[in-house]
């Protein structure tokens, strides 16, 4: 009776760690996506970043590139203790999937905290962004964000082109007496932004600040999305670890 429990003890523990590498294969692929998400958020997009208040949305980015990093390393750790059947590895693993879990439903929560506080804090902020630095000595990457979001959603200002009325640069002598940025214009060229009819520049409902909200929104969802579904994931490897390890621990040596 005793040989028949010690087979059946054994094979459990087998499927066990078969089932655990699975999930660590997975897992690594998963921790590779997390961090491309976070590498792509930061790089690509890395420009509408400097025309947000608050560092929420880098933030939630940042954390992603670092648990997706981890996740590759506990994954590669995870196939080594399952293997070797180490219990000291599989602690190490445990608490390494623990620290990632905390990591990811963090992203999770800020995205989804920022999701609800961004259009109060575009609304506050961007008009005044655009109006006081763009052009100005020192704040190059907020004009060519500018620039870029105006080109790219085909919008003109804060809210409307009238927004630029307030701009510092605007009411200088550098703008050569133009009414908006030429970045306004439906076909940039050359001192263009004289002329603000909406035939020659966008006249877009809601502004900028509709379309930079609808185009961080979407991110924040995909980040928020990416990281609560890894943690969930990572329930059911804490669990099959748990397992293995009890599993090894009442096998005879």
């Amino acid at each position: 009776m005793s040989e028949y429990n010690e087979k059946k003890e054994t094979c459990g523990t087998i499927c066990l760690k078969y089932l655990l590498f699975t999930f660590n294969f997975f897992f690594w692929l998963a921790g590779l996506a997390v961090m491309a998400v976070g590498i792509w958020t930061l790089i690509q997009k890395s420009d509408y970043i400097s025309l947000l208040p608050s560092n929420t949305y880098a933030a939630t980015a940042y954390i992603l590139v670092i648990a997706g990093a981890i996740v590759m390393i506990t994954g590669i750790l995870g196939c080594c203790a399952t293997f070797k059947e180490r219990k000291s590895l599989l602690k190490v693993y445990f608490i390494l999937l623990l620290c990632i879990f905390i990591l990811e439903v963090l992203a999770g929560i800020l995205a989804y905290i920022y999701y609800q506080q961004l259009n109060a804090e575009l609304k506050q902020s961007l008009k005044q962004t655009m109006t006081t630095k763009y052009k100005q000595p020192g704040e190059e990457k907020v004009t060519n964000a500018v620039d870029k979001l105006q080109q790219e959603f085909k919008c003109c200002g804060s809210n409307n082109s009238e927004d630029w009325r307030d701009s510092i640069w605007i009411n200088s002598p550098e703008a050569e007496k133009r009414l908006v940025p030429d970045s306004c214009c439906k076909t940039v060229t050359q001192r263009c932004g004289i002329r603000d009819h909406p035939s020659n520049i966008y006249k877009t409902e809601g502004g900028c600040i509709t379309k930079l909200e609808t185009f961080i929104r979407a991110h924040l969802l995909i980040i928020g999305a990416v990281g609560i579904g890894i943690a969930c994931v990572q329930l059911f490897g804490m669990i099959f670890t748990c397992c293995l390890y009890r599993s090894l621990k009442s096998e005879p040596y």
